[in-house]
């Protein structure tokens, strides 16, 4: 597997799919990040999984965590107002080819999709809102 290629090509497709403020490869808490920084993008690489496959190369399963925060513009908007857009155009920058039915990062893997719950929280932090996309990422070596 080929790493930094792979994972900058989701980085460059995630921060791509919405008019990002800040974009970056290096997590800040939400509370490092004011409202004019906002919304921003974060991606992070959460692990690797290797699964042997004799006398096949290895097939590898990367996890990533995409951390999006969005501010609400004021006080009486709900901030998931601002959140859900950006998680609309996430899901589509993410959606695999319709006619092979998979996202290859432009052909540097299997399949790289949204996989499983997505985190939110919205409300309980004010005007600030914070979604946790996991990704899961399909090479075959």
């Amino acid at each position: 597997m080929n790493r930094e290629p792979i994972y900058a090509a989701l980085f460059i497709l995630a921060a791509g799919a919405a008019g990002f403020a800040t974009t970056s490869r290096r997590l800040r808490h939400w509370s490092d990040v004011g409202p004019a920084e906002q919304p921003a993008l974060f991606v992070i690489q959460k692990s690797e999984t290797a699964e042997e496959r004799r006398p096949l190369p290895a097939k590898w399963r990367a996890r990533v965590d995409l951390y999006l925060y969005a501010h609400a513009p004021d006080d009486s908007t709900p901030p998931a107002t601002a959140m859900n857009p950006l998680l609309d155009a996430v899901e589509t920058a993410l959606a695999p080819d319709p006619v092979s039915n998979v996202q290859t990062l432009g052909g540097l893997v299997q399949h790289c999709w949204i996989a499983g719950r997505i985190e939110t929280d919205e409300g309980v932090l004010g005007g600030q809102a914070v979604a946790i996309v996991p990704i899961e990422i399909l090479v075959s070596g």
